[in-house]
Formats: structure tokens, sequence, C-alpha cells
């Protein structure tokens, strides 16, 4: 056994567990015991001890048919309500509150959550005309200009899994609502940096949006702006972009800093 193996070994319960949490979340889709073996260097009862024991708090789950470990509904549970609270440094509100201030629109950031996107912080407008949803609405992922954002750079397996769990619903006459077509809108997102709606999941309502990314280029977030059609037309609302892309920069920095990566709760 190497010296980093054997100072793994020798290492708290806790310290094995958040390595354990790390390979597993680490990958896109679900791993096994003699995969998390070799990526640990840990004894092979040791991981499937620590294993067991997070499966037991839900922290991941077990396929029992392939004996394969995923992320767990405890473990998307607090990672989206790290990014939700207000308990950390990441001054989330603030380059928020300045990018609406500056493109006088209404802008949100939030984060996948299977499906559906998930409303992490929201600042309104000053408009009266506007789109109330409040910190923790959910929509639809696939026809939300944030959601979108997500979807296209996660990587294909995951994507595909995802999306064949969602059906694949007409809300409006734009709506994609077909995979192949969905698929193209995708590939033309991660293409451009940014996303769109055209009015795709409520009539009259446009938006973009861009990812959040880390130090590696993985998604933990997207940052969203929209507006009301009879007040922006959608390329008028594209030439902001640049600006939501300089704010999620920013972001990323903040929570590269402060918090762990958290952003997909699949």
């Amino acid at each position: 056994m190497n010296e980093a193996a054997s100072k793994k070994e020798r290492g708290s319960a806790l310290e094995k567990a958040l390595a354990v949490l790390e390979a597993v979340t680490d990958q896109p889709q679900a791993v096994g015991l003699p995969d998390l073996t070799v990526r640990l260097g840990l004894p092979r009862q040791t991981v499937h001890r620590v294993l067991m024991n997070l499966v037991d708090t839900g922290l991941l789950v077990r396929d029992p048919s392939r004996d394969r470990f995923s992320v767990g509904p405890r473990l998307s549970g607090l990672a989206l309500n790290v990014l939700h609270s207000r308990n950390q440094a990441a001054p989330i509100r603030l380059v928020l509150q300045d990018l609406v201030d500056e493109i006088r629109e209404t802008c949100n950031i939030g984060v996948l959550d299977a499906g559906e996107f998930v409303y992490l912080e929201r600042i309104e407008c000053d408009w009266s005309l506007r789109v109330f949803f409040q910190a923790g609405s959910r929509v639809p992922a696939y026809c939300t200009s944030g959601g979108k954002a997500l979807l296209a750079y996660l990587p294909a397996e995951l994507r595909d899994r995802i999306l064949k769990g969602v059906t694949l619903k007409k809300h409006t006459e734009t709506t994609i609502a077909d995979p192949a077509a969905l698929e193209a809108e995708l590939d033309r997102v991660r293409e451009t940096g940014y996303s769109t709606n055209n009015q795709e999941f409520t009539l009259g309502i446009l938006g973009v949006g861009v990812p959040i990314l880390d130090a590696s280029g993985r998604p933990m977030a997207a940052l969203a702006c929209h507006a009301p059609a009879v007040r922006i037309s959608l390329d008028r609302l594209e030439e902001h972009v640049p600006k939501l892309k300089a704010a999620a920069d920013r972001l990323a920095k903040a929570w590269d800093a402060n918090t762990p990566s958290a952003g997909l709760a699949a």
C-alpha cells in the first residue's frame, strides 16, 4: 500500500465517507464497488462498509440488480440546501442585484433536481408588469432558459437519463417537445454558451440563461433572465447575454471559494 493509501486507511470514518461521496458524485453514472475500491485505494471491505452506512442514511442509493451506487435523496436535498442557504459567504444576492440593476429585468439562479429547474434565488425588476416566482418554485427544465442551460452542459448519458424520465409536454405552440429537436437545441446551447426561452413554458414570457460552471467546467447552477414579450424582444434580451456570463463568472468564483461543488441534484 502506498503512502497516500495508507494515510487514507488511517483516516477517520468521516474522511472515508467524504472520500466515497466525492468519488460517487464525480461520476456521471452509478458506480460499482470494484471501481470505487481502485479509485480510492482503500480495502474492499472498508469501502463496502462505508457504502452501506451511506445507503442506510439516504445519502446514496444502491441498485441491487447491478450492485451499483448513485446519489441518494438526502444528498440531493443537502446539495440544494447548501446553494439555497444564506448561511454562506458567497455574495449571491449582491451579484444578482447588480445584474438586475444593470439590465432592469428579473433575474434568477437555479439548479436541476431531476427533470425540474428549481429557483434558488430571484430578484424582481421594478417594472409593474412581471412574472412572480418564489425561491423554491419548480418549473420544467426542458422548456425554460435556466433548465436548458444546465441540461446542455451535462454529460450525454446523464442528460439522456434525466430526459427519459420526463414527459415532453407542449405547454405552448413553441415548446420543443420532440426529443430529436430538443437534442439539437441543447447542442446549440452548448455551442453558443447560452440558452433561450421563446415563450416555451408560459405564453408571453421570453428568457435567456447561462450556466454557472465550476473550475473543471461542470455546471453548478444556472443564471437566467426573463421578461414579457410585450416589453422586449428575444433579440434584445440576447444582447444581455455577455452581462449574464460576467455575473455567472463572479458567482462561480464565489462558490468555488466558499462552498463545495453541489449544483446537480439528479
